[in-house]
């Protein structure tokens, strides 16, 4: 009877699970699971990045826009450690994780041999599931384990197995478990669906406040604000769950956001904070009654106080109240806010069509709107860059995904690779800054290889311009932002891709309309202003201060100004 390795049913597992495509990089201590996965490339296609951390981000990004488990693998010690970054923006974002990585054979472990790490403590903070395989037979019910958590706690698995283990057969009495897991429908309770019922009849400036939990309930978010009179401003990981331009959307809150969600804020009497756990409470009303959504009772009242909490599914509990509530006869508050959003987007309008060189990264954004379609894929990098897509892209009903809550450089590039994979016959875009390609830019090998036609948008300041932002702001003078960079154009050619340099306006819209009749993976070089700063919507008198104590430094050490003894 033929009898199947460990490393053989691993795979099997993997497929049961749904699991198409996994990213790593192969080595010594993973050599015996890579065999059984090169036999079934029909199935499941190993994707070979250049570096682990990438392949970690492209597994985050992909479970970030799918909802489907995303995988990665690594050898022992340097290769399990590089996943670290991509493990931490999955586990931040809750996005839904297996890490599969090598480990020393196991009559070696504890005796300090080469490549050997404590990965099990290592990864310890990181995972909701953290297991070292022991046993050929415990493997599969080990699996099934990793994977249903994975799924049902929104986080990151990590199975280590040592490097003999997947060698050794497996015996027919194995343990095996259920390879699927079950969603249980969340509905808060009566009573406080009519509490919450009861604060809402009484608002007179609602305002609601959506993060990605409510990416599921647009057309429910969008009856329930018809209904409160409400306009809706949204967190960065929850932008496109309505269109920027609807009527009801009042753009992003915070530093990023835009200045009526500001001012929106400082009015309301009644905050509805729906599938988010916004952390920049100083944008948040401090006097107005909260109610807040959410599948998981633990985010409700993780931030501010809240009168009323509904711990639900998005969708259902909205449908529930607004089926329930006397349609907002004052309209009043909703369209002043309409007229304010008007106002907004006339003033971006200008700064969006301003003709000057070096190039507004504005323009970059206002003519990258005019070539990515209704369902395009856009992976927005960290930094300066993302302050200019949140405000200035207008999306309808493409994907958004980015590293909210770790914030990591980086993160575009692979979040592009992830697209294209899930998505092959939508376009896909990294939108990325030269601090956060740089930092990833040995994987758009891997994009060329696979044959994967993103498009590549670098905003090249030659700068970390964000930082070099707050410096100005705490009242420093610049330091130690500037960057050396190649012609990222030349760099696609030499990959095998498509190299586009832009230096002046009028040579935007022919670069971009040329990329995204490729074939082949592009580069838009893009040279912007590097003096561009990301103003908030609405500027504090400390950040005014600050930059104005910059400014007076930065001429007293150019010799321009004399200081007073």
């Amino acid at each position: 009877m033929f009898r199947k390795t460990a490393g053989e049913l691993l795979i099997d597992l993997l497929i049961e699970w749904g699991v198409d495509h996994i990213y790593g990089m192969p080595g010594d201590s993973i050599n015996s699971i890579i065999e059984p996965l090169r036999k079934v490339q029909d199935k499941i296609i190993f994707i070979q990045v250049r570096h682990e951390e990438a392949g970690a981000l492209a597994a985050a990004s992909y479970a970030k826009l799918t909802g489907k488990l995303g995988v990665c693998m690594a050898i022992a010690g340097p290769g399990a450690i590089h996943l670290l970054n991509g493990l931490y923006d999955a586990k931040l974002d809750r996005a839904p994780i297996l890490a599969i990585t090598g480990q020393v054979e196991s009559d070696l472990i504890g005796i300090d041999y080469f490549q050997e790490v404590k990965l099990e403590r290592m990864f310890d903070d990181v995972a909701v599931y953290n297991q070292r395989i022991m046993s050929a037979e415990q493997l599969p019910g080990v699996v099934n384990q990793a994977i249903r958590t994975a799924y049902t706690r929104q986080g990151v698995s990590v199975l280590t197995i040592p490097d003999d283990i997947p060698k050794f057969e497996v015996e027919g009495n194995a343990r095996r478990t259920t390879s699927f897991f079950v969603k249980p429908e969340v509905f808060p309770p009566e009573d406080d669906l009519l509490k919450a019922k009861q604060i809402l009849s009484e608002a007179k400036k609602p305002v609601i406040l959506a993060g990605k939990g409510a990416r599921e309930a647009r057309e429910s978010l969008l009856s329930f604000a018809d209904k409160i009179a409400s306009p809706i401003a949204l967190s960065l990981p929850g932008k496109g769950i309505i269109p920027d331009e609807h009527p009801f959307c009042i753009g992003g809150l915070g530093l990023i956001g835009t200045k009526p969600a500001s001012e929106a804020m400082e009015e309301a009497d009644t905050l509805i904070m729906i599938g988010t756990s916004f952390p920049f409470t100083g944008f948040l009303p401090e006097k107005a009654k909260t109610i807040q959504i959410d599948t998981d009772p633990n985010q409700i009242g993780k931030r501010v106080p809240v009168d009323a909490g509904l711990a639900g599914d998005a969708k259902k509990t909205l449908d529930w109240l607004t089926t329930r509530l006397v349609r907002q006869a004052d309209r009043s508050f909703l369209e002043d806010y309409q007229q304010l959003m008007k106002k907004w987007w006339e003033k971006l309008k200008k700064q969006e069509e301003d003709p000057s060189t070096p190039i507004k990264p504005q323009r970059v954004v206002q003519s990258l709107q005019k070539v990515v379609r209704d369902n395009a894929i856009l992976s927005v990098d960290v930094g300066n860059v993302t302050v200019w897509m949140a405000r200035h892209f207008r999306m309808t009903n493409q994907k958004f995904v980015i590293s909210s809550w770790l914030a990591t450089l980086g993160c575009g590039l692979p979040g592009a690779i992830a697209g294209k994979i899930a998505y092959p016959d939508k376009q896909v875009f990294a939108i990325c800054g030269d601090g956060g390609f740089g930092m990833t830019m040995n994987d758009f090998v891997t994009a060329v290889k696979y044959r994967l036609p993103i498009i590549v948008v670098v905003f090249n300041n030659h700068k970390i311009a964000m930082i070099k932002f707050e410096q100005e702001v705490m009242g420093n003078v610049e330091f130690g932002t500037e960057l050396q960079n190649p012609n990222f154009a030349q760099y696609a050619e030499a990959c095998g891709g498509v190299g586009y340099r832009v230096e002046r306006p009028e040579e935007l819209m022919p670069a971009l309309e040329k990329a995204v009749s490729q074939t082949k993976p592009c580069i838009i070089d893009v040279v912007v202003d590097a003096n561009e700063a990301p103003m908030p919507a609405k500027i504090t008198f400390g950040q005014a201060a600050g930059y104005a104590k910059h400014m007076i430094k930065e001429l007293w050490e150019e010799g321009k100004v004399d200081l007073p003894i």
